[in-house]
């Protein structure tokens, strides 16, 4: 049996143009939660988004600070899906979510892994619906 670690991925950087519009975004259009918003200095905040607020990740919005950083806004993974957001009712989130706006660039398919379906955020970063078959 192998021993666990003790570590786990807190928080994963989500680079933004505008603190505002993405957890507007976030919190109105995909349904997260407002974790934390403190504002560490001027023009840099620290702000915490989560599906869920007890999910164990978290998403850290980071404001771009500079021309390369601003380059990377929507698409930090060179045009593969960025990030996974698995739901335990698809079509409640799907239908929810298209109702609101949200754009899906990949219709919802059956794989062996589950039902999903791909969209993007207001940046066009892709996002991956999921519910798992197990």
């Amino acid at each position: 049996m192998k021993e666990t670690t003790g570590r786990t991925i807190a928080h994963i950087t989500l680079v933004v143009k505008d603190y505002d519009e993405a957890i507007n975004f976030y919190t109105e259009k995909l349904g997260f939660t407002l974790i934390e918003d403190t504002k560490l200095n001027e023009g840099k905040r620290w702000v915490l988004i989560s599906p869920d607020r007890n999910s164990s990740c978290k998403l850290l919005l980071a404001k771009a600070a500079n021309e390369e950083q601003l380059s990377r806004v929507g698409n930090q993974t060179g045009g593969r899906v960025f990030l996974f957001l698995y739901t335990n009712n698809f079509q409640r989130d799907y239908h929810e979510y298209l109702a609101k706006g949200v754009e899906f660039v990949r219709n919802p398919c059956r794989e062996i892994y589950g039902i999903v379906a791909v969209f993007k955020d207001l940046y066009g970063n892709l996002w991956d619906l999921v519910e798992p078959t197990h």
